[in-house]
Parts: structure tokens; sequence; C-alpha cells
């Protein structure tokens, strides 16, 4: 008898603690869940709400204008390098070398000057954009931060440029539309 007792208890030892085991995993996850809170998160279009702010476009146009300025000197420097060019063309056959010389040099000086000036305009046109973008995405910032903090988001994704393929409308909040509204209110 006491031996199928024993054969009993070792049967049926393994499917007791098994079944704690089953307790202890199906307890776990729902205490975790219940003590660490899901964390939410924002999203938008950084670029289609920036694109559509009166300041951003305010600050495309006075680019537009440098832009156009920088473009109308670059134009008038080339028309006088390539008069002088073709004045250098006609007489080169007539001219005595010394004049042939200062020529030529006068006209590689004209051209260094002229790719000089317009590594200058590059440099000078990222620089004004810089500075004319600045206060735009400034105030955007700004609205993001204070709508993040209102609706206790843990971060703010820019969806741009396919950043986020998938994003569980359950968990992220679309703020595009709401920023644009601050934005407008903002004026």
């Amino acid at each position: 008898m006491s031996k199928k007792l024993l054969w009993v208890l070792l049967f049926l030892l393994p499917l007791c603690v098994n079944a704690q085991d089953s307790l202890a995993v199906a307890e776990t996850p729902v205490a975790e869940s219940e003590s660490a809170p899901q964390k939410k998160f924002g999203y938008l279009s950084y670029s289609a709400v920036i694109l559509e702010l009166p300041e951003y476009l305010r600050s495309q146009e006075k680019l537009s204008a440098l832009q156009k300025k920088y473009d109308e000197e670059l134009a008038r420097s080339e028309k006088e390098f390539n008069l002088k060019f073709v004045e250098f063309l006609d007489g080169q056959k007539e001219f005595p070398e010394n004049i042939l010389l200062k020529r030529q040099k006068e006209l590689q000086d004209l051209m260094e000057k002229s790719l000089q000036f317009k590594n200058e305009v590059k440099s000078l046109l990222e620089q004004a954009r810089q500075d004319l973008s600045a206060p735009v995405i400034e105030k955007l910032n700004g609205i993001i931060s204070q709508i993040g903090q209102e609706f206790g988001l843990e971060y703010v994704l820019n969806t741009d440029n396919n950043a986020c393929p998938y994003i569980d409308k359950n968990v992220g909040m679309d703020i595009t539309n709401l920023v644009r509204e601050r934005c407008n209110q903002a004026q």
C-alpha cells in the first residue's frame, strides 16, 4: 500500500508544480501591466505643418528675393566676363605678347572672382535660410512641446519621409491638426 501511495504522489507532484507555475505565469503579466502605465506618444508631419505657416511663407519670399538679387549679380558678372572674353578672342592675333598676357590674367582673375562669389553666395543663402527659418522652427517646436505636456506624451515623432511606416493608433496620437490649430491661434 505504501508503494501505491508513493507512486500516486510521484504522479501528482509534477501536476501540482505545473499548476502553480501556470498560475504564477498567468498572474505576472497582469501585475506588470497594472504597475507599468502604457506610454503615449504623439506624431505629426512636421513639413505639412511648417509649409502652411504664414511666417514660413514670408521667410521663403524673403529668401527668394535674396536669391534673385544674387542671381542677377551672377548674371551681370558672367556677362562682363563674356564681353571681355569676346574682346580677347577678337584681338588676340593683333595684341603684342605683353598685352595678350595681361588680358589673359584679367580673364583668369575675373573667372576666379566669379567662382569665389558663387561659393560665397551658396554659403550666404544657406545662412540666410537658417536665420529666416529659426524663429518659425522655434515657434513650431514650442507649440509641439506644449501639446506634448498637455496630453502627457512621452515624445513626438516626425512622420516625414516615411520615418514611421506603422504607428499603433491606440498608443500614438496624431497631433498634426492640433498643432495647425495652435499655430493659427498664435498668429
